[in-house]
Formats: structure tokens, sequence, C-alpha cells
């Protein structure tokens, strides 16, 4: 199982974790929303535990919970400015589907 960031999400996220004292690493998972099941959910890691997986692309800690590994395997998270608005975009290959706003996706 991997996780995988280009390099302008690694950039991102270690910009933000700076801001954070005492933040390990960012936390990636799903959770049941929209029309086609699940959405993404990026918080800050202050503590481990030990249902937690870590992963260190480009040296910036990547923690998911054992049980959400199914759901991210192999995602990649990029970071893009178009125009005024910037994001996340995740690229997951194990998504079968997305509703029509892109807020949520079936796997």
């Amino acid at each position: 199982m991997s996780v995988l960031l280009t390099e302008n999400a690694a950039q991102q996220i270690q910009k933000q974790l700076t801001k954070r004292e005492n933040s390990l690493g960012l936390r990636l998972g799903v959770k049941k929303s929209g029309c086609s099941g699940y959405a993404y959910v990026l918080d800050y890691v202050d503590a481990l535990d030990e249902t937690d997986q870590v992963f260190e692309p480009l040296g910036v800690k990547i923690v998911v919970k054992n049980d959400e590994l199914p759901f991210l395997k192999g995602i990649e998270i990029d970071y893009r400015k178009e125009g005024l608005n910037a994001a996340f975009k995740f690229n997951n290959p194990n998504v079968k589907g997305t509703c029509g706003c892109g807020e949520s996706f079936a796997v």
C-alpha cells in the first residue's frame, strides 16, 4: 500500500504543518458522504495510535487508519491552483464512480 504526493502537495502540506506546533503530519481518511458514498477527509495528526499506518512520501508524514487503507490504496494527492482557487486533488485508482458535483466517490 502506498500514498503518493506530488511535489506541489508535499510543499503545501509542509507549509501548513510548520504553522502548527506539535503536528506530526496529515491524516488522510474517508467518511460516508454525498450521493456516491464517500468523501475524502484531511486533518492534522498530533498523536498516533495503534490503528494508524504512516507513509512518508517526499519526507511528509501521511497517516491513514488501517480500516481505511482499502479505499486509499495507491492514491496520489496533488495540490493545484486554478485562478483564485487552490485545493488538494485526489487521483484514486480504486474509485469506480463519482457524483455529478465531484464531492463524493464510490469504490
